[in-house]
């Protein structure tokens, strides 16, 4: 119990932190997509410095400005309603210009604001060049293909997983595409298939792509454009013939799974490099055989192989230390950095596994 309360702490501590880098990086795009608007209001505030220099030089006679840098200091407090004396001066192009520059500067800060602000508090109804942009700011992530129920649920699990993710779905749900961005995954409707797509959802610097689409055919074609595109990335993609998925593996390398034995947590593991059997089922329980390594910062440091088992409800059947395996490791044996566990469960436990040996 102690240990599931630790667990369960630790996941919305990460939570929090997920959101508030989620929304860092979505204020620094913010700040990178309205630069334009702050470039010119420093530009006006610049120029109108330097035009009010050279017309109270010309016609001020003791106005007060003794050089540029103050004309442009006075010029920004004119911007902003604060008058630089108090009367008119007496010439009407300084009159002029003392009623035309709070106009100019503040029309062009309050529409960058407005358009700011627009964005910052509506998020959902962005374009797709800002779900483009919020890729792009991702690295070592994981890109899925297909929005789909299956889809969805292994955007979840990756979610759950503090794993960033970026989307790809030509033909998504609505409803579905709400439910992913309100988790701070961007969605972008583009065809895949397409390279550009995949660039765009920023594959080169990927750390693994997931193929959930229906086509067997099509995630074939994507997941070599994926791999053409960055040879190191890890593809897991979906198959419906699990003979065809077997030579698959066999030959290139993928991941394949057929989605009727694979539960969504199953492909997230694969995807977090977490080495995954397909099931077999015994007394109507699908299990798998799941091999992943303890890193640094791992949350089963230092727990006995008793305690794996207990808390996370899966059967050790391996721990490989120092290029010795040990066959079904005796309950006391204190896991350490560097060791390799071999362990049996259902999809679910070795999603929680997984997600408490994710170095953070």
């Amino acid at each position: 119990m102690q240990a599931r309360t630790h667990k369960r702490n630790h996941q919305n501590r990460n939570g929090r932190l997920r959101r508030v880098r989620a929304i860092w990086r979505d204020t620094l795009l913010l700040v990178r997509e309205f630069i334009r608007p702050l470039l010119y209001f420093a530009l006006a505030i610049v120029g109108g410095g330097l035009l009010y220099y050279f017309l109270a030089t010309d016609f001020g006679r003791g106005v007060g400005n003794n050089n540029v840098a103050e004309a442009i200091y006075q010029v920004l407090g004119l911007t902003f309603l604060q008058p630089l004396g108090d009367n008119l001066p007496e010439y009407w192009p300084l009159q002029l210009f003392y009623f035309i520059m709070p106009v100019i500067g503040i029309s062009i800060l309050a529409q960058g604001l407005a358009d700011f602000g627009i964005l910052f508090f509506n998020r959902r109804e962005r374009s797709k060049e800002w779900e483009m942009a919020v890729a792009s700011t991702f690295q070592d992530h994981i890109v899925l293909v297909g929005l789909g129920h299956l889809g969805y649920r292994v955007a979840q699990k990756l979610y759950e997983l503090d794993r960033d993710v970026s989307v790809i779905e030509l033909n998504p749900d609505e409803d579905l595409i709400a439910e992913t961005q309100g988790m701070g995954i961007p969605v972008l409707k583009d065809d895949a298939r397409r390279e550009v797509a995949l660039q765009a959802a920023g594959v080169v610097k990927a750390r693994a792509i997931i193929l959930c689409t229906q086509n067997d055919s099509m995630n074939l074609q994507i997941a070599f454009k994926a791999r053409r595109l960055n040879p190191q990335i890890r593809v897991v993609l979906r198959i419906f013939d699990d003979d065809f998925g077997q030579s698959l593996q066999e030959q290139f390398g993928f991941r394949a799974m057929s989605a009727t034995g694979m539960a969504a947590p199953t492909f997230a593991a694969a995807a977090a490099d977490v080495d995954v059997t397909r099931p077999i089922t015994v007394e109507g329980e699908a299990l798998s055989l799941a091999r992943l390594k303890l890193e640094e910062g791992s949350g089963l440091l230092n727990l006995t192989v008793s305690e794996i088992e207990q808390n996370y409800e899966v059967s050790v059947v391996l721990l490989r230390e120092d290029g010795r395996s040990d066959f079904h490791p005796a309950g006391e044996r204190v896991l350490k950095l560097e060791h390799v566990l071999g362990v049996l469960g259902g999809p679910e436990q070795i999603n929680r596994l997984v997600d408490a040996n994710y170095a953070r």
